[in-house]
């Protein structure tokens, strides 16, 4: 059943290119709902062996090389579902009136979540491979055409970065194949890997998935591509997109090549410690909106990183919570910057925005902000708390020192952000604070309806972790590397 997100996705945007305009966001609307209805059924479903990497369809595809159309599902890939599911409902809630080239627009949108799906379902390397170099066709279309400042610099970059990393992991895709002779990732996961080339195919194999996960430091291509993006690209690249690559790196490079993870994850906790505490430094200083949430996205992408270089159930079990939180938090930051702020003033500047009493103007604008906000600083109650708290309780067993640094990130994470908070909302012009607030169109119903599903995704994980961790942690336990 589950496979059907990926058929319906697909069907959805093969749909958009023959039906009149008119019709277009509708059908958009109900093929996001259509995937993510089927991701919540398999979720409350008591059927359905989380634990495992369990075959949900396997048909041969090119029997010469040993490809085949094989999807599979795990506690770790369904919550990735799940939040690729309710980005997707969001970012087309958001992106309602869009009015140039809109059956054009919704394609490429459908076409970056099928691919998105296809990527957290795929267990043949082949395969997965497939839909992960999919997804950088639409994301370039996207912003290249429905995009703003500097719009094809942003897209070629973030293009040439995914294509660099593309290019690795295929180098390390053959090493794996011609050593095992195999592309099914389950059959892999227990082929015993020369040591020798685990030591040099599993760094290729994790740096080439990481650069889409915004490691330090091939990440400037993440702040230049959600600031040139358009507000449903830039929701799509923080709530799946950079997903992709810390999915991928989990599934494939550290689990298949667990001694070459063991050499080297050390050298990844001090890449996503630095990417912490720089990009929380960098975000500090922009004067962009977007600019500031682009790097706040490296560094709360820098705590599924650390999650996983604890290689223990704790840590990266936090990081997998950390990925569905992120995307959710980030998706709804986003969100405000891109549609309920820039779309109505025309600009981004927090000198020029601390001018406008946008807290009397944009009153759900001002509260939807505080709450993106407060998670994304992990306050308590929120699905960032649980997240990092689990993260860094696994990151004292393993790396007690990377810990108190990544304190100092946090200060930072909490400073930059109260910082864009009070200039955006809370500034007040006190030469124009007893006057009416300024006329500025108001939040639509449809940009209500998505802000809220994603306040409602953070709080419900937050409030009860729990519903994810007991899909999460049994599917981490079963991973190869932590043996």
């Amino acid at each position: 059943m589950i496979a059907w997100t990926i058929y319906i996705t697909f069907a959805g945007a093969v749909v958009l290119l023959v039906l009149p305009r008119v019709f277009a966001r509708w059908i958009a609307l109900v093929t996001a709902i259509a995937g993510f209805a089927i991701g919540v059924a398999t979720f409350f479903r008591h059927d359905v062996d989380l634990a495992h990497f369990t075959t949900v369809v396997r048909v041969s595809w090119v029997p010469a090389l040993g490809m085949n159309y094989h999807l599979a599902l795990d506690g770790i890939s369904l919550t990735l579902v799940l939040v690729t599911g309710i980005a997707a409902i969001s970012a087309i809630l958001f992106s309602w009136d869009v009015a140039e080239r809109q059956n054009e627009f919704f394609f490429w949108l459908l076409l970056v979540v099928g691919g998105s799906f296809g990527v957290f379902l795929s267990a043949d390397l082949f395969l997965l491979f497939l839909f992960y170099e999919l997804v950088i066709v639409p994301k370039y279309f996207l912003i290249a055409i429905f995009g703003s400042t500097n719009k094809e610099y942003g897209a070629m970059k973030l293009t040439l970065y995914s294509f660099f990393g593309g290019a690795l992991v295929f180098l390390g895709i053959i090493a794996i194949y011609v050593s095992a002779g195999s592309l099914d990732i389950n059959q892999l996961a227990q082929f015993q890997f020369a040591p020798q080339l685990q030591s040099w195919a599993f760094p290729v194999l994790f740096l080439g998935f990481a650069v889409l996960a915004g490691i330090w430091p091939l990440h400037t291509w993440a702040p230049t591509g959600h600031v040139a993006a358009p507000t449903a690209g830039s929701m799509l690249l923080a709530g799946i997109v950079m997903k992709l690559g810390a999915y991928a790196a989990l599934r494939v490079a550290m689990n298949l090549l667990p001694q070459g993870f063991q050499m080297w994850r050390t050298w990844i906790a001090v890449l996503a410690v630095v990417g912490i505490v720089y990009a929380a430094a960098v975000a500090l200083r922009q004067r962009d909106l977007k600019f500031v949430i682009g790097y706040s996205s490296v560094s709360h992408m820098g705590f599924v990183l650390l999650g996983f270089a604890t290689a223990n159930v704790f840590g990266v079990s936090g990081a997998v919570l950390q990925m569905f939180s992120h995307g959710v938090i980030g998706a709804l930051l986003f969100a405000v910057a891109g549609r309920m702020i820039y779309r109505r003033t025309h600009t981004r500047e927090l000198d020029a925005l601390s001018g406008m009493n946008l807290g009397r103007a944009l009153p759900f604008a001002a509260f939807t902000f505080v709450v993106a906000s407060a998670a994304s600083m992990g306050i308590p109650g929120f699905s960032g708390f649980a997240a990092e708290i689990t993260i860094l309780i696994g990151a004292w067993k393993s790396y007690p020192l990377a810990v108190w640094i990544t304190g100092v990130g946090m200060v930072l994470v909490a400073a930059f952000t109260l910082r864009a908070l009070k200039r955006s909302f809370l500034d007040v012009d006190l030469a124009t604070a007893s006057a009416a607030p300024p006329e500025i169109e108001p939040i639509t119903i449809p940009e209500k309806l998505g802000a809220s599903l994603l306040m409602f995704a953070t709080l419900a994980v937050g409030l009860y972790p729990k519903l994810l961790f007991d899909r999460i942690q049994p599917a981490v336990e079963a991973m190869r590397f932590l043996k």
